[in-house]
């Protein structure tokens, strides 16, 4: 069955033609009121990615995702292997939020949030209109034969895309391996830090390739959050959609004609001007309807106020609105879906901060060494052989440190090295320790024995070990 002319749209996206090849999209640079908040919004958020992995709290990156080392740092609060539990309940947070805020305003975080969004329209796509013009110039040039201008233009864009591409290549780099390694395999020479200079030279690739050439692929192909919006979103949802009601009428859409009453004739508002898709980043006509490839920028909103206002229409024939209000005028609710999303994520949260407040900054494993029983020494004394590994999670040494048996019940004797000694910042102090304990204080041939450790006579974290003894006591 053939597919009808309106509805062909469905059958492939608005960047492939019908051969099956790559439709190149060339958007008319964008103006109005959204578009200028998104400029606000946008530059403040690259400001914070390029500032993020420099700027410390307390002496720890800010934020840090040292993956291979296992270190990551998440608004200046460091979290390592052992706080794995931690992250997971972040991520989960960070799925429901995400589930929330899509079901409540659709992809609002893709057109104002993303970084691919902003780098692309805020960046590289300004970069464009400065040096080949806006979208009939770029389409001029495009087909243009490789004279002197083409070549002059193609090659500036491209060396500056490429220098571009390579400061998000550092500042990326740097999220990964710390802003303070980084600076200083720069100072030392690139050719000195191999390890540093290929993952440099690879990111500074996918860079380029991304902004230069797949570009708003990215979002439509490549990008899995297009896709939760068809399980998401509902009838009451926010996003930017064309009120079709308005629009098409009666008698549908018609080009403008002064001096000429629309209504009588049964013609909607819309105008048929084609501005709104050749606005669009993705290639798409919003007036087909909700799609995988709309990622909510609001250039067509802008778009379409500006024809409405120079043809004396009301504004807003594409805004902000829900599928239930065009169709009904309901009003946005706080849906029971929306409120069973929100008590979850009220929980996680929940969960989550009493999890750091009772978190502590140096962490205890006393383990017993593997194959090792209990001594029995002069005096009825029992000994057993543990390893001990301290893990200070802070940016400052922890000294002076001790462990003791809670309660006084036994003794504890390090191997090579005294009962005091200095934890490193960031840093793990590990060994083999003695714990002797006299046989009259041992109720089993198990028991469960606390140890705590101290810093200046402080106590500062405690843990409990499994002390083997004899069985038997006659």
């Amino acid at each position: 069955m053939e597919t009808p002319e309106n509805e062909k749209f469905r059958d492939s996206i608005g960047t492939v033609n019908e051969e099956g090849k790559r439709a190149w999209v060339y958007p008319k640079k964008p103006s109005g009121k959204y578009y200028e908040w998104r400029k606000i919004v946008s530059y403040v958020l690259l400001v914070f990615l390029f500032a993020a992995p420099f700027v410390k709290i307390n002496g720890n990156q800010f934020l840090l995702f040292n993956v291979l080392e296992r270190r990551f740092n998440i608004f200046g609060f460091p979290f390592w292997p052992q706080d794995f539990h931690l992250v997971v309940i972040s991520m989960i947070i960070g799925v429901i939020f995400i589930t929330l805020f899509t079901v409540a305003f659709g992809r609002i975080f893709c057109g104002w949030m993303c970084p691919q969004t902003i780098f692309m329209e805020m960046v590289f796509r300004r970069i464009e209109y400065w040096i080949e013009g806006d979208r009939g110039k770029q389409i001029r040039l495009d087909k243009q034969k490789w004279n002197a201008e083409k070549i002059k233009k193609r090659l500036l864009k491209w060396f500056i895309f490429f220098l571009i591409s390579f400061a998000i290549a550092n500042v990326f780099l740097a999220y990964l391996i710390g802003s303070d390694q980084l600076i200083q395999d720069i100072l030392d020479g690139p050719f000195k830090h191999l390890g540093t200079l290929f993952p440099l030279l690879i990111f500074t690739a996918i860079f380029y390739f991304v902004f230069a050439w797949f570009r708003e692929q990215v979002c439509i192909i490549a990008c899995p959050y297009g896709r939760l919006q068809g399980v998401l979103l509902d009838n009451q949802s926010i996003l930017v959609a064309y009120d079709h009601k308005r629009g098409e009428g009666e008698n549908g859409r018609k080009k403008f004609r002064k001096n000429e009453d629309r209504y009588e004739l049964g013609f909607g508002d819309c105008i048929d001007c084609f501005q709104c898709v050749n606005v669009c980043p993705t290639g798409i006509d919003i007036r087909n309807g909700t799609q995988l490839e709309c990622v909510n920028c609001t250039a067509c909103i802008d778009e379409c106020d500006t024809i409405m206002e120079k043809v004396n229409l009301p504004k807003g024939l594409i805004r902000y609105t829900s599928e239930a209000e065009i169709e009904k005028k309901e009003k946005f609710k706080f849906t029971p879906r929306l409120k069973g999303y929100t008590a979850v994520l009220v929980i996680l949260i929940g969960i989550l901060v009493g999890m750091l407040l009772i978190r502590n900054d140096v962490e205890a494993n006393i383990l017993r060494l593997r194959g090792q029983l209990y001594e029995q020494k002069e005096g009825n004394i029992i000994s057993n052989v543990f390893t001990y590994k301290l893990i200070n999670k802070t940016t400052e040494e922890i000294p002076d440190v001790e462990f003791r048996v809670r309660k006084n019940i036994g003794t504890i004797k390090l191997v090579s090295t005294t009962n005091n000694f200095v934890v490193p910042k960031q840093g793990i102090a590990e060994g083999t320790m003695f714990i002797e304990i006299h046989k009259s204080k041992i109720k089993s041939g198990k028991n469960k024995v606390s140890v705590d450790v101290y810093s200046k006579g402080k106590l500062i974290e405690t843990t409990t070990i499994n002390f083997i003894g004899p069985t038997s006591y006659n």
